[in-house]
């Protein structure tokens, strides 16, 4: 069987390197990008390919489904993942964070699909997740771009779903809460209904099973993986 090909941005840590690795044991070419040269390691490491590069500057997104088409001649899956944006007092966020919190968490996703949608739809379908946070339905002044922008985009994937489902094309977001690759006070963790923080690795596999054929009626959803810790219905 041919092997699949994915990319996956912001993957030198965390959740992103997770997925590269998860995708990695389940036989795909993995084509990595991240704004640290670690992930060149990392890509070398999982037999993939891997390049330096910033998701909010759209010539590094076009380098990176080069990179894989030049590689491996496809591009039939897509974990669009990010670092974290700014963050501060609701009024008092300027007008450029917000710009980069918009460029960071929507317009990376947007841009990304014009790229790699019209290599999908001749290759007969593909999958595409985006990592966003369980704020896009639990707005939280703690994460006020994040929470606004993040519900931005769960509009956006439901509109993707209704233009290319019909064309095997799916898109999902997955809302992890916390997660182990950074620190988690006990406060929050005690509000957690399983008692802790997600393992990346567990996120990963989630991401993995939404680009996979066993969720291949799913798209246009928020899948939440964040411990229960989500209260609306």
């Amino acid at each position: 069987m041919k092997h699949k090909v994915a990319i996956i941005t912001a993957a030198s840590r965390g959740m992103g390197a997770a997925c590269a690795r998860e995708l990695a044991e389940n036989d795909y070419h993995v084509v990595l990008m991240s704004t640290t040269d670690s992930v060149l390691a990392l890509a070398d490491e999982l037999g993939g390919k891997g390049m330096i590069g910033n998701v909010t500057n759209p010539d590094d997104l076009q380098n990176i489904v080069d990179l894989a088409v030049e590689s491996y001649d496809q591009v039939d899956a897509v974990i669009n993942n990010t670092g974290h944006p700014p963050k501060g007092e609701l009024l008092e966020i300027t007008d450029g964070d917000w710009r980069h919190a918009f460029d960071l968490l929507l317009m990376n996703v947007v841009r990304m699909c014009r790229l790699v949608v019209p290599l999908m739809l001749k290759n007969g379908g593909g999958a595409i997740v985006n990592i966003s946070s369980f704020g896009a339905e639990e707005p939280n002044l703690a994460f006020p771009t994040s929470s606004t922008i993040r519900a931005g985009l769960s509009a956006y994937v439901k509109l993707f779903a209704d233009k290319y489902g019909k064309d095997e094309i799916r898109m999902n977001n997955i809302l992890p809460g916390f997660v182990n690759s950074y620190h988690v006070s006990d406060e929050i963790r005690s509000a957690i209904p399983l008692g802790r923080e997600a393992a990346v690795s567990e996120i990963a596999k989630t991401v993995a099973f939404l680009l996979s054929e066993e969720a291949s009626y799913i798209t246009g959803q928020n899948i939440r993986a964040d411990g229960g810790l989500g209260r609306s219905m």
